[in-house]
């Protein structure tokens, strides 16, 4: 990695977005470290007089830079904060020396205090706040749920069911694994050593209102945010596995096959909101279709699919360029759909090269910079929803928080069949 002197804003911003395509964050930090430490010793007789200073101020740029952008997200990252600390020690350890770096290191201070760095010796802060985590709680209770932003080493209440659809509410942390949340469930069921010792260890199974279930494997993690749509959590022994059944008031919705799944416990545990959004695309999608299919009188079948055709209004030829242009022309906040930015990203990252000849392919770095930062435009505002609370606005709220949907492609096909 080579470090520019005053590089400038925009590429500066390139580099930050999308360090991590080149490696890790940690080591993305301790290259700024080795080159910090580089410039505050002594010069090699290559370089030009005075240049040590300008080298300290490029990674003081992006040290600065990549704090302000990551500030809200550093928590998850025990090594890198470690890193951070260690560079920025360093740092204040350097400024007698060099009195021109003085608005900087100010900058840097504020910075350090704002962001909540994590290291791993640390404790954690003690009254932590535990957020209900919507998807595993029975619809009933999730509509009057919160939904916010999750972060890996949240605490979280979630449920897990038994045979006999009785349940326990453990508290647990997203990234928990599922040894630690059966280790939970064991601790509210009182199940004793001897029970487990006898063979009647406890096993958590993903069930969906198919019937369709799996044993999850216990290093695995971030199970919570992976799960289908109609999907729950089950803990039960090898012997009542094949005697589990959905809950009763899933039964009536057959999904099956919209499971979304990252490759590796890390990602898990980093993409745990865009799943969970993911799964909110995909619901809204079968929706569409769950309400049509249920519709059986043709002329309100016929009006509802009118309805839905206006208020969507988009044409997908030309790689969705009519929805493109009116997005472009609209004002923050906006809601994007978020499976085309994917289609966008991933063209842009299997389209091209990283490295050219071992060299940077900075025009790719920046398109998916330019990516990143159109979300940032839809997101610079927040949403401000000045609406009276009637009771039909209320109903509404609720109907769409927990929309009923079928997401089995056999059952879709069935009813359409069925219709027509």
């Amino acid at each position: 990695m080579s470090v520019l002197p005053v590089p400038p804003e925009s590429l500066l911003d390139d580099i930050v977005l999308t360090h991590s395509s080149l490696f890790p964050t940690e080591r993305f930090l301790q290259q700024l470290h080795q080159h910090f430490v580089l410039a505050a010793g002594s010069p090699p007789a290559r370089w030009e007089e005075g240049s040590g200073l300008r080298r300290k101020r490029a990674v003081l740029a992006v040290l600065l830079h990549f704090l302000d952008t990551y500030k809200g997200l550093l928590q998850e990252e025990e090594s890198a904060g470690k890193v951070i600390k260690e560079l920025y020690l360093l740092i204040m350890k350097d400024t007698s020396l060099y009195h021109e770096l003085e608005d900087e290191i100010i900058k840097l201070h504020q910075l350090v205090e704002t962001v909540e760095l994590k290291v791993a010796d640390e404790t954690p802060p003690p009254n932590k706040q535990v957020k209900p985590l919507f998807r595993h709680f029975r619809r009933i209770d999730s509509c009057l749920q919160t939904r916010v932003a999750f972060r890996g080493s949240d605490e979280i209440f979630c449920r897990v069911y038994m045979p006999d659809h009785s349940y326990v509410t453990i508290r647990s942390r997203l990234s928990a694994s599922v040894q630690d949340i059966l280790a939970s469930v064991t601790e509210k069921l009182q199940y004793s050593e001897e029970q487990s010792a006898r063979g009647d260890a406890l096993i958590l199974v993903t069930m969906a209102s198919s019937g369709e279930k799996a044993v999850l494997q216990p290093s695995e993690e971030c199970v919570f945010t992976t799960l289908g749509i109609n999907s729950h959590l089950f803990a039960c022994t090898r012997d009542t596995f094949d005697s589990l059944v959905p809950l009763p008031e899933e039964i009536q919705v057959v999904p099956g096959d919209t499971e979304n799944h990252f490759p590796g416990e890390r990602g898990r545990r980093e993409t745990a909101n865009l799943e969970l959004l993911l799964q909110r695309c995909s619901e809204v999608q079968h929706w569409v279709g769950t309400e049509l299919l249920l519709c059986e009188a043709l002329g309100k079948r016929a009006h509802l699919l009118k309805k839905l055709i206006k208020i969507a209004a988009m044409d997908p030829c030309r790689n969705h360029k009519t929805y493109r242009e009116v997005l472009a022309k609209m004002k923050p906040p906006l809601i994007p759909f978020v499976p085309l930015i994917l289609k966008d990203l991933t063209f842009l990252h299997e389209g091209s090269k990283t490295l050219l000849d071992g060299l940077v392919n900075v025009e790719k770095l920046h398109c998916i910079a330019e990516k990143v930062r159109a979300v940032r435009k839809y997101r610079s505002r927040p949403l401000c929803l000045e609406l009276e609370a009637s009771p039909a606005q209320l109903q509404t709220k609720a109907y769409v928080r927990q929309l009923r949907v079928i997401d089995n492609q056999n059952l879709l096909f069935e009813l359409s069949s069925k219709l027509e």
